[in-house]
């Protein structure tokens, strides 16, 4: 309550009104295509420059849209949302809770009033975004039934890319990671997915593939300072002519640092991080990334929290994560860009691209967790402070020893060369020296 009661006072203060902006434009387009008969990517939100943008498959999702109530399609979009990060944050957080023994519920309820407070979190849900549904569909794809090695592998992921081309990205994270069926059913699905909306809308198919996909003018300037991927960064480091080839290098680079640690982290079986790292350079690279986007860190913030609590670490290690957490999990509720809206000089060159600079840090700063170890019978015994633990076999039975050396005290030699030291006066016969 009292968490809630903090993150409640901050929205108050801190929060934008974006007025649900962005299902405004979804809406609108529903209506638009559905009961005026116009083409889906000719509609523009009366007094603004923006329209529809996502794929045709997407469209044929929300047309149902068409035929509810405005406040309606707000409660639906708010509750979708919901739902879905309780259980984005269960799949992430569950290891965590069971580690450290807390009340799931109660962990829980503290988990979604701080991802309440997380700035790309709370765009989302105030634009009518559908980022965390994404999230939801990628997530729980790569967690469960990837990670698992299930027939239908890769699903979620083929129809979060046709839905919006931006999570087509785990596609390449599949092929890198040489899980070979996922990402044939990832690119299966994704293929199917949208010829099947070719086929129920044609015409605005051929428009998006022909035309408004490549019409960058209609999603805004990539100087605006909500645009945290690298085009954003280049943008303003040299605005009004951002140089193309600096871009290119800086996604080259990305690119193959992603690959170098999203392969580790797979070899490591450590796929939460992989999702991390493939959801960090999925914004960097893109185009354009507004910051309600960035959603896609989230998995980001709950590695550093996990490796953070982990008592088996060092402590020193634990401090420095733990530090790590509190600044990034901060710095994306602090609205920190927008400050800086067209101050691109001095200190307004680090704070205008404060996200995307926070991005390069987790993108070769995230811990990746190694593997556990198979058993302590296989440590060396040159091992210092270390002994192998033996095998319940290898244990001799003391009980079985003591009474055969008992006994052969006991015996007596028909030489008489050896007598019981029990027959000699005033000796007390010999006693176990282990008690049954």
């Amino acid at each position: 309550m009292a968490v809630w009661a903090v993150v409640w006072g901050f929205l108050s203060v801190a929060a934008a009104r974006n007025g649900f902006f962005d299902l405004k434009v979804y809406y609108g387009a529903m209506d638009y295509w559905v009961h005026r008969g116009g083409d889906i990517y000719d509609y523009l939100t009366p007094g603004t420059p923006y329209g529809f943008t996502y794929p045709p498959f997407a469209a044929a999702l929300m047309m149902p849209m068409s035929l509810i109530g405005w406040h309606t399609a707000i409660f639906i979009s708010v509750t979708m949302s919901v739902l879905a990060m309780l259980a984005i944050l269960t799949w992430l957080l569950g290891p965590v809770i069971k580690r450290q023994g807390w009340s799931f519920w109660f962990a829980m309820g503290i988990a979604m009033a701080l991802a309440a407070a997380f700035e790309p979190v709370r765009e989302t849900v105030n634009f009518g975004q559908v980022n965390i549904l994404l999230l939801f569909l990628v997530a729980g794809d790569v967690l469960l039934l990837v990670r698992g090695g299930r027939r239908l592998g890769g699903i979620g992921i083929g129809l979060a890319t046709a839905i919006k081309l931006t999570p087509g990205v785990f596609i390449i994270y599949l092929l890198i990671t040489r899980r070979w069926r996922a990402a044939a059913v990832a690119a299966a699905t994704a293929t199917a997915a949208t010829w099947a909306a070719a086929t129920f809308a044609p015409d605005a198919s051929r428009v998006f593939w022909t035309d408004a996909m490549w019409n960058t003018d209609r999603v805004g300037s990539p100087t605006f300072v909500s645009n945290q991927a690298l085009t954003g960064l280049v943008g303003r480091m040299f605005n009004p002519d951002p140089m193309k080839p600096l871009w290119l290098l800086l996604v080259l680079i990305t690119l193959a640092v992603w690959y170098w640690r999203a392969r580790r982290a797979v070899k490591s079986r450590d796929e939460v991080a992989g999702l991390a790292l493939t959801g960090i350079v999925g914004c960097m690279v893109s185009p354009i990334i507004w910051i309600h986007h960035l959603v896609w860190v989230l998995p980001a913030i709950v590695v550093l929290f996990d490796h953070a609590t982990d008592r088996s670490l060092d402590p020193r290690r634990r401090r420095n994560l733990a530090i790590a957490f509190g600044f990034s999990f901060a710095l994306l509720c602090s609205r920190t860009p927008w400050a800086f809206h067209a101050k691109f000089d001095g200190l307004g060159l680090f704070g205008s691209n404060a996200y995307v600079l926070l991005m390069i840090g987790l993108l070769f700063g995230l811990p990746i967790r190694e593997p556990a170890s198979t058993g302590t019978a296989q440590r060396p015994a040159s091992d210092p402070g270390r002994s192998s633990d033996p095998a319940v076999e290898d244990v001799p039975d003391l009980v079985d020893i003591d009474r055969q050396v008992t006994a052969a005290f006991d015996a007596k030699d028909p030489g008489g060369s050896v007598r019981s030291e029990a027959s000699k006066p005033g000796v007390e016969r010999a006693r176990p020296l282990v008690g049954a």
